[in-house]
């Protein structure tokens, strides 16, 4: 078996050329939370040096907050910053003459489009004309997933391997103690349960239906990099490949 583990990269974490060779996609912040020509670049060279799909992480352009928050700006505004930090991407790709593989919105836009349909609809019209042959990454049973569909935009439903969910699949919120997980048995034994049941354990113990092609684990978490070099060994002792 052969499954994708992506990370959220090129967000000022030093720790990043360790975490590539246990990785096999990832998604590089463009400008919008994080990022220029420079972080761009080091980011994609890193990427090519290990044969790791590559990604845009577009977001709020929203520095302060990195991207956390969700923010007052006109549709207007927010279509033309996604698409100024799309192109200044696929910019930085041509000069390496590689292909953009998937855009993963991040942070509080990631969580908006997840449930609120007008926005959705904005963000796909916003990126449309960038999906050719590009897959967008999204949460599974969202509304942008079916948003997504409706225009025909290739998708992977991806699950957060470090964080719990609520029992409408969306993320429990960083504010709470419980939002992230730390163990890494814990977070294979989810993997596995996905893998083997497609079948999630939510924050309040009930079991839900769930579908998963790209599975994420933050850059920025505390123990990122051991989680990882986990889940590479036992990936090996069950025949699974990244």
């Amino acid at each position: 078996m052969k499954i994708d583990i992506n990370c959220d990269v090129g967000e000022g974490v030093t720790n990043e050329r360790l975490l590539f060779p246990y990785i096999s996609s990832c998604n590089i912040a463009c400008g919008g939370h994080f990022g220029d020509e420079n972080t761009i670049d080091e980011t994609i060279k890193l990427a090519l040096k290990h044969n790791v799909l590559i990604g845009a992480h577009p977001s709020f352009p929203d520095k302060e907050n990195f991207g956390r928050k969700i923010i007052n700006i006109a549709a207007e505004g927010l279509q033309k910053s996604i698409q100024d930090q799309l192109d200044l991407f696929l910019e930085r790709l041509a000069n390496f003459n590689v292909k953009l593989h998937h855009i993963k919105p991040h942070g509080a836009l990631y969580n908006l489009i997840a449930v609120d349909e007008i926005a959705a609809e904005n963000f796909i019209k916003t990126i449309k004309n960038y999906m050719e042959e590009v897959y967008l990454y999204v949460p599974y049973n969202s509304v942008i997933a079916k948003v997504a569909l409706k225009h025909n935009i290739n998708i992977k439903y991806e699950v957060f391997l470090d964080r719990n969910y609520n029992d409408d699949y969306t993320l429990v919120s960083r504010n709470t103690e419980n939002a992230i997980k730390t163990d890494a048995k814990e977070i294979i034994n989810q993997l596995y349960k996905i893998i083997s049941e497609e079948k999630i354990k939510v924050i309040s113990g009930n079991e839900k239906l769930i579908k998963a092609d790209t599975f994420c684990i933050h850059g920025d978490h505390t123990n990122s990099l051991e989680i990882l070099k986990y889940l590479t060994k036992e990936f090996t002792k069950k025949g699974i490949d990244f």
